[in-house]
């Protein structure tokens, strides 16, 4: 009986369909690496931190790696999902040289803290925006004057900004300025060597603290920075009148006059003077005192 049940059964050509089987399992794999493939491709820049940089080939063949290869060190899954070491990629050279330039400056006295600038942003000698905002509010207790390429400051100040509230909301406490300074140091030192271009003072009234940090991941305190272009002129009118005992009155009038000053010195730097005052031991609301004089 069992005999006659199985003549009955359709006769296939089981050859034939494992061909065909293969053949289509073949173009699904085919299309599946190139998806991925495209989707690599597109993440080349997808990132607004890696712009302006170009990450090497990659040898697909990993049957033969070379030493000179980024996939001799790490898998094929991890170079395409996380951005290959800055150290190894190559910066693409710019069309042209962007010259630019500004001038700001802070330093703590008795009365708080002082942190001023110019508002001319500057590209390959030409005045791109004479109203730009060089002192940028990052938390509830730090400013930042910023001095470099515009877009990279700006993007830097956000992500710092990002992180600083991320903290706050984790911990519950809020991060201090020697802290702030600290993560932003080692967030940009990655990116030594690059074409980022980023030198901010960090000016935090938790503590009337003062950092410098530049792109290169350098970190400094101390109780006075001028950053820019202008800044030897600045210093030239800072390094003779700046002391602790100064009124609020005496401290304003000198950081506006410093800036005042390296503008007529210094192409890059002009138009307006912003000018931002923390006082001690006063709630965060009512301790800023903002100043834009005219120049």
């Amino acid at each position: 009986m069992e005999t006659g049940l199985l003549s009955k059964l359709p006769q296939c050509n089981y050859s034939s369909l494992s061909v065909e089987l293969c053949g289509f399992v073949g173009k699904l794999l085919a299309s599946a690496l190139n998806s991925v493939l495209h989707l690599a491709s597109l993440r080349k820049h997808a990132n607004p931190i890696e712009f302006g940089q170009d990450r090497p080939t990659v040898n697909l063949d990993w049957t033969n790696l070379t030493a000179d290869d980024p996939l001799y060190h790490s898998s094929l899954t991890d170079s395409l999902r996380s951005p290959i070491p800055l150290s190894i990629c190559p910066t693409v050279p710019l069309p042209f040289s962007l010259g630019h330039g500004t001038t700001t400056l802070g330093f703590v006295f008795q009365g708080g803290v002082i942190a001023a600038a110019d508002s001319r942003s500057s590209c390959s000698g030409l005045v791109a925006c004479p109203a730009s905002q060089k002192i940028l509010p990052v938390h509830s207790h730090l400013v930042g004057t910023t001095s470099g390429t515009s877009a990279d400051c700006a993007l830097w100040k956000r992500i710092l900004a990002r992180e600083l509230r991320l903290y706050q909301l984790r911990y519950r406490r809020r991060l201090s300025t020697a802290g702030a300074a600290k993560l932003l140091s080692h967030m940009l030192h990655p990116f030594k060597g690059t074409e980022l271009c980023v030198a901010a003072t960090l000016c935090g009234w938790d503590g009337d603290e003062l950092f410098y940090v530049c792109s290169d991941g350098c970190r400094l305190q101390g109780e006075l920075f001028s950053v820019g272009s202008g800044s030897p002129y600045a210093y030239s009118i800072l390094d003779g009148r700046i002391q602790w005992g100064l009124s609020v009155d005496e401290a304003i009038s000198i950081a506006r006059e410093a800036v005042y000053r390296a503008t007529y010195r210094d192409a890059y730097s002009g138009n307006n003077v912003d000018l931002y005052h923390h006082l001690l031991k006063l709630c965060a609301d009512l301790s800023s005192k903002i100043v834009a004089i005219k120049v």
